[in-house]
């Protein structure tokens, strides 16, 4: 029995003195709780709305007040004519634009009825149906508190309209998430283990005294898996056109480059990653952590960034699917040019230098 206790203690031992193993059993529950407590929300606040007011009375006024002051939207910007509206949603940060009829409280005081248009940007369909039905909820609100000063039943009748997704089909958004992450997996996690395993497998050494020089023999290793990934994403790309209707509305020059770019750093999230470990197991367990949980919770895929509290909100902006959803939700669904892009393409090429310049000063200490 003795024997048997001292072999558990030594078990215990050898876990303690192992941070890595204590980091997955202990870390990896805490992240995961985190993440999953705070990104899984079907709460919105704080949402950027614009409004286009072409009475500017009273009512009017009230209205947006009570709207601003409900913690649900935000005013982003004041609109002075239809013709911006379109540039308003493309900047990306528009969810709803809030359009009142001319004499709007006019035609309250003597009809007891006005009209106003709610338009909603439903590239990302749950999120439109959300906020669309907030602020359904906050008109019918308002109208039951005026009604008692009005001579008249009051009736405001918000039209609400759904731009760049008039169906609400959710595949709209799945297609540019599951390119995204599947752009991420095979580029990031299978270069990372494939090196891995070169490593692990002590084959590496044995290329690196081959006539090639260790970039060129860091090329061909990633090169297959640049034209995998390309070839899949126009797979999906396809397939959801033909099979779901899902539009590219935009330039496909234009998405086929960002997709290309974003390959290109996923490659050398996969390479950093193969710098600093030397087995597959390893390899694999970052990438899934590190990589695929905070791409699907984190990234806008599936739950709006504007929903969760501050440190995750920023933390999200180190995760480059969070730019490329951006990007090829804004191309494909709003014909997005690259003019307005300047700033997600700016965020990933700068993220492509900074996993390179990292990874060619690990391989430099490890492996020459």
């Amino acid at each position: 029995m003795n024997q048997f206790l001292g072999f558990v203690r030594k078990e215990f031992y050898h876990i303690f003195r192992d941070y890595r193993t204590l980091l997955i059993l202990f870390g990896m529950p805490v992240v995961q709780l985190l993440i999953f407590g705070f990104a899984l929300t079907n709460d919105i606040k704080n949402a950027e709305i614009a409004i286009l007011d072409k009475s500017k009375d009273n009512i009017t006024r009230q209205l947006t007040s009570k709207i601003l002051s409900s913690g649900y939207f935000m005013l982003a910007e004041n609109l002075e004519s239809e013709d911006q509206i379109h540039a308003a949603f493309q900047k990306g940060k528009i969810k709803l634009v809030l359009i009142f009829e001319p004499e709007f409280g006019g035609k309250i005081e003597r009809d007891g009825s006005a009209s106003m248009q709610v338009l909603a940007d439903a590239s990302d369909p749950n999120v439109a149906r959300i906020l669309s039905n907030y602020m359904v909820g906050i008109v019918n609100v308002f109208q039951k508190e005026i009604m008692p000063d009005k001579k008249l039943p009051v009736e405001i009748v918000p039209e609400v309209k759904m731009l760049y997704n008039a169906e609400m089909k959710s595949v709209f958004m799945f297609v540019p998430g599951v390119i995204t992450v599947l752009l991420l997996l095979i580029s990031a996690m299978m270069t990372s283990i494939s090196i891995a395993r070169e490593k692990e497998m002590g084959t590496m050494e044995v290329l690196l005294v081959s006539p090639l020089r260790p970039l060129q023999i860091i090329i061909g290793k990633v090169i297959p898996y640049v034209i995998l990934a390309f070839v899949i994403a126009m797979v999906i790309l396809l397939l959801g056109y033909l099979v779901f209707g899902v539009p590219v509305r935009g330039s496909l020059i234009v998405l086929l480059l960002y997709s290309i770019v974003y390959i290109v750093l996923s490659l050398s999230l996969g390479i950093f990653i193969s710098s600093v470990v030397n087995s597959q197991q390893i390899a694999m367990m970052i990438s899934m952590v590190a990589l695929l949980l905070p791409t699907i919770m984190l990234s806008g895929f599936i739950f709006p960034v504007e929903n969760m509290p501050w440190p995750l909100q920023w933390f999200s902006n180190i995760i480059p699917a969070k730019w490329f959803i951006v990007v090829i939700r804004g191309v494909m669904l709003k014909a997005i040019s690259f003019g307005i892009l300047w700033k997600e393409t700016l965020i990933l090429l700068g993220m492509i230098v900074f996993f390179i310049g990292l990874s060619v000063k690990k391989f430099k200490i490890r492996l020459e």
